[in-house]
């Protein structure tokens, strides 16, 4: 559900992964036709980069 939001609406799935200034940044971003797509990269990229910090976190609570 994520990657889809990250994919229509960049800006929105920051505010879901706790990253409210680069929501707005890339709302500004977005605003921009041209913008939309490295705004939509962008939004997938942290994506990914939060489930592999959730992903480390959780090995290393279970190891301790």
């Amino acid at each position: 559900m994520r990657l889809f939001l990250a994919i229509i609406m960049p800006w929105l799935q920051f505010f879901t992964i706790g990253r409210p200034i680069a929501g707005i940044l890339c709302l500004l971003l977005q605003i921009s036709i041209i913008g939309w797509l490295p705004a939509a990269m962008w939004s997938v990229f942290a994506l990914g980069q939060y489930k592999t910090d959730r992903k480390i976190e959780r090995a290393l609570a279970s190891r301790a």
